[in-house]
């Protein structure tokens, strides 16, 4: 009945979806970049918080650290280096939006197509789940830092430093792009 369905669980879940959902949409909505990025910031934090219900501790600090924290920030470098905080976004045509609509939608095709495909796919993680729960210990906080700043095979040294250098050419190009129109206005 009804009242199966209304746990504390699925009541979160419920309302972290509708946050997600609803921030996504203004997000792509909305006409003004610092709401965007507002928006975008309340869907990151809802995904954090799908992790920490689903008891991914790990994955939802990452998650507000390196999304919620280090990505958004410099979007919001870039936005008030490049424009002006109270502008509007340019006028999209009838065309980009017809072409959006035609992408989203073949984008839900596929995700319908793969639900219907898969669809005992969730059980069978919850059986891999179960039998990963019966190994003594668990996975260790020292264990994921080993595996994400290691050098060896399967470490993912490499890839993290990657990431940092470009994440600093970001910021180094968006500075150069704002000195350059500084020096246009003036």
């Amino acid at each position: 009945m009804l009242t199966d369905y209304l746990t504390a669980q699925n009541i979160m879940f419920a309302l972290l979806a509708c946050l997600i959902l609803g921030s996504a949409v203004l997000s792509v909505l909305t006409e003004k970049l610092m709401h965007a990025a507002f928006y975008l910031f309340l869907t990151l934090i809802g995904v954090a918080g799908l992790y920490l219900q689903l008891q991914y501790e790990f994955l939802a600090g990452a998650q507000l650290s390196v999304y919620a924290g280090g990505i958004l920030i410099l979007f919001l470098f870039a936005i008030v280096l490049v424009h002006h905080i109270g502008e509007r976004s340019e006028k999209v045509s009838l065309r980009k939006k017809a072409m959006a609509g035609i992408a989203s939608a073949a984008g839900i095709l596929v995700v319908l197509a793969t639900l219907f495909i898969y669809q005992d796919f969730g059980a069978q993680q919850a059986a891999v789940a179960n039998a990963a729960d019966t190994f003594a210990g668990g996975i260790t906080m020292q264990q994921i830092g080993n595996v994400l700043l290691g050098t060896d095979k399967g470490g993912y040294l490499l890839p993290f430093e990657a990431t940092g250098i470009l994440l600093l050419a970001c910021i180094i190009g968006a500075v150069v792009i704002a000195s350059k129109e500084k020096e246009d206005r003036v």
